[in-house]
């Protein structure tokens, strides 16, 4: 299996799905070259799958699936909910033929106790995860569970965190979903939570300190990919990265700053960098 170059929904549309938009965001994530999209599932799963999966056939693109919990399925509030979701989402995924569901799926972005993570948190997290593992074990998919950092999450701020949730569940589908700008916050650098990962990073979120073209910012690239060579890795390389040019990207994501690429540039631009350390 090689690495196979993707580009998130986000780096076309806001995370608001409609028909409208998941049509032109995989046109344009094929137009542009990539392998693969990530499909930021919509917390209502209002998606329809078999309409979607011909447009990827169309397309010739290959599809990865991504939730973020909301803040009312935070897993160590509301774990039923938590777990429903989660399930919802991995038989979309089924739907969908793709084998990765990631994203944050230790708790709802924004969601804050006041305090770090406690054992009895941490305990219902892994039952939790336990259970969606056995359910997506028997469709075939994997899930990959994203830190986030300190500002939108007490849960998971670092690769670590993750690795030692997943070994506390014992299952062998649970696997490691990296972002660079996390990293950049909240890793004391880009080679070591890679080897630490290891065969558990399956897919990777390629974004530059600021959100903008990579070689712009402060991330150092040289070590990520140096580490990432060093573990053979064959999982997915994903674009997520903003630009101001998309209506409502600013408000969604705290773009403040008026972006210097449009998304065109930004998506080919990126998809260049990527394939210039792989290839």
């Amino acid at each position: 299996m090689k690495i196979q170059f993707g580009a998130s929904l986000l780096s076309w549309i806001t995370p608001v799905w409609t028909p409208e938009a998941g049509k032109y965001a995989i046109k344009k994530t094929a137009g542009a070259g990539f392998d693969l999209i990530e499909i930021l599932l919509p917390p209502s799963m209002d998606l329809n799958a078999t309409e979607v999966r011909k447009q990827l056939d169309d397309h010739h693109l290959n599809v990865a699936c991504s939730l973020n919990l909301p803040k009312e399925a935070h897993i160590a509030f509301y774990p039923e909910a938590a777990e429903q979701l989660i399930r919802r989402a991995v038989d979309l995924s089924s739907a969908l033929e793709s084998e990765l569901l990631c994203g944050v799926l230790h708790g709802g972005i924004g969601v804050f106790s006041g305090n770090p993570l406690t054992e009895e948190e941490s305990v219902i997290i892994t039952q939790v995860w336990s259970h969606v593992a056995d359910y997506a074990g028997k469709k075939g998919i994997g899930i990959a569970i994203e830190p986030i950092n300190r500002y939108e999450s007490y849960v998971c701020n670092t690769a670590q965190n993750v690795l030692d949730l997943i070994h506390a569940t014992g299952k062998d589908n649970l696997f490691v979903h990296l972002d660079t700008f996390h990293m950049n916050i909240e890793e004391n650098n880009f080679h070591d939570p890679v080897i630490a990962a290891g065969s558990r990073l399956r897919h990777f979120h390629i974004t530059e300190s600021h959100r903008g073209m990579p070689g712009e910012g402060t991330v150092n690239w040289e070590e990520l990919f140096r580490a990432l060579q060093e573990i053979d890795f064959t999982g997915n390389l994903v674009l997520e990265n903003f630009s101001s040019s998309v209506p409502g990207m600013q408000q969604m994501v705290s773009l403040w700053q008026k972006s210097p690429h449009d998304a065109e540039e930004l998506a080919r631009g990126s998809l260049a960098f990527m394939k210039s350390y792989c290839l």
